[in-house]
């Protein structure tokens, strides 16, 4: 798997959802599991078939999410150029063709989330975004097209 970069903020999140889900979700497991196999005939037990299937989604959940973090990349932002965009960073731009402005923060690839203004180091504002300092003006190739983009101002 490849590197992963995350927030330490994010990095705490999901090592503290996978000490849940080893914990108390693997026991909510077990119980329901217990329940099921209480009721009897095991080849027609629609819950328990149901609890095996949400016992290997767990796992398998429980295995990515150990990978992710073994494979995690934490963000240092005490040794950041606060004056230069980087993944971490929260930027405001103007989208110059359509005169709005957005502010987004730039986050790896696992962190991001459009709905909460986060995208992705990798995405094609996010990757044309990095480097840049405040007042620069870019081109930026969209799925709607091209967008002229300035940087107004930079945040960590």
């Amino acid at each position: 798997m490849a590197e992963i970069w995350l927030t330490a903020e994010e990095f705490e999140n999901r090592k503290q959802r996978l000490e849940y889900m080893k914990n108390e979700g693997r026991l909510a497991i077990a119980e329901a599991l217990k329940e099921a196999r209480a009721q009897g005939d095991l080849s027609e037990n629609a819950e328990y078939d149901a609890a095996k299937d949400e016992q290997a989604k767990m796992e398998y959940d429980i295995q990515q999410l150990e990978e992710e973090l073994k494979n995690a990349k934490i963000i240092d932002e005490s040794n950041v150029d606060k004056k230069t965009i980087g993944v971490g960073a929260t930027v405001e731009i103007e989208f110059v063709n359509l005169g709005m402005t957005q502010t987004y923060r730039i986050v790896g690839s696992a962190e991001a989330d459009p709905f909460e203004n986060r995208i992705s180091n990798e995405s094609p504002i996010g990757a044309a975004l990095l480097g840049h300092k405040a007042k620069d003006t870019i081109e930026v190739q969209t799925p709607s097209g091209l967008q002229k983009v300035r940087v107004l101002r930079i945040e960590r």
